[in-house]
């Protein structure tokens, strides 16, 4: 079924943004038959009851997973059992039935073959993204679960988000709202946790702070995660090259599927991975040589400075202009295997033969 790229985009120009493609899938759940055995659609407007629980009291989650292309135009998605795996933590906590793996992984592949020559050329250094999105379709206006349930997994090119070099940012501490609480919603894929960043967010960037960084919420004393994606840091290396990478480990953090790959990577380079509650006061203290937001959509951020109120506080010079040689090794190793230039020893990407 190999494909090659269509013609009639500009690849080194997609951006990331929204395109209307050949279709998606689309899967319908009752409680009397369950899921369905889905449909490619083609009209991108879903017809949603009015008092969908969805819609008035957030009966939802999403997941985002990429594919990519490699030398002979075989595409392979990565990783998407970790992503149907974590919808299904999802969907527990918001009271929503399950979308079993093998549905997630024949909706993800299904959309991917029903779009095969969107999926942006190898030389590009792009992908196509992929949104699976299930929640409360049918009506119900009661505090109470919806009747039915919709589950969609649609896709769009997407360009190199580092075409011109990953490039270091700042990034603003929020003090005055807390993403999540113990307890809460935070280590799951709901939407509730990122609309009400979106404010916080937008006053950062006007301040010219690209991410922002949230605290506990009991103490504000433990780095929790950026707004958008997992908080990863690396130590200087020792005397052999080695470095240690290190994750807060907390109740309230999503479990990020690049995070855990990045760990992956980092014992294969025999680096030491340490998950613990991690103190701001670490980053005053310089106990960092390099510190990153890691996701899907950039997979390594590095950050170069962090401002707190009116403390500034700088990671290695805090004027660096090109990414760390630690997180630059992660990096390569990283989007290598996505690529298929680096020997996928993990079985990561799927499916192994390709599409």
């Amino acid at each position: 079924m190999v494909q090659a790229p269509t013609d009639k985009l500009d690849w080194a120009n997609i951006g990331f943004q929204f395109r209307d493609l050949n279709g998606y899938m689309k899967y319908t759940w009752t409680e009397e038959n369950g899921w369905d055995k889905g449909t490619f659609e083609k009209d991108s407007y879903l017809k949603v009851h009015m008092c969908a629980p969805g819609l008035h009291y957030g009966q939802q989650c999403f997941e985002g997973l990429k594919a990519f292309r490699d030398d002979d135009d075989h595409v392979r998605i990565f990783r998407p059992r970790m992503n149907a795996e974590r919808m299904m933590r999802s969907a527990d906590m918001a009271y929503m039935p399950r979308v079993p793996v093998e549905v997630f992984e024949e909706a993800v592949r299904r959309t991917v073959e029903g779009n095969l020559e969107y999926v942006p050329p190898k030389a590009s250094g792009g992908s196509m993204y992929l949104r699976p999105v299930l929640f409360g379709s049918g009506p119900c206006i009661g505090m109470d679960a919806a009747p039915e349930f919709t589950f969609v997994v649609f896709g769009m090119p997407v360009g190199n988000y580092y075409k011109d070099g990953v490039k270091p940012v700042d990034a603003w501490v929020i003090e005055d709202f807390d993403r999540t609480a113990p307890n809460g919603t935070g280590a799951t894929k709901v939407g509730g946790n990122y609309a009400p960043t979106f404010g916080p967010m937008k006053e950062a960037k006007k301040r010219g702070y690209p991410i922002t960084l949230h605290l506990d919420s009991k103490t504000h004393t433990y780095i929790d995660e950026f707004s958008t994606s997992n908080f990863v840091a690396l130590t200087a290396p020792d005397v052999n090259g080695r470095r240690t990478f290190v994750t807060p480990d907390s109740s309230t953090i999503l479990a990020s599927v690049t995070r855990l790959s990045l760990e992956d990577i980092a014992k294969k380079l025999g680096w030491q991975v340490e998950r613990r509650p991690v103190k701001f006061e670490e980053l005053e203290q310089g106990h960092f040589a390099e510190v990153a937001a890691c996701g899907t959509a950039a997979i390594i951020t590095p950050v170069k400075k962090f401002v707190r109120g009116d403390k500034v506080i700088n990671i290695g010079s805090g004027d660096q202009q090109e990414i760390g040689e630690g997180f630059a090794q992660l990096y390569k190793e990283y989007r290598g295997i996505q690529g298929g230039d680096i020997e996928d020893t993990f079985g990561w990407m799927w499916p192994k033969e390709g599409l």
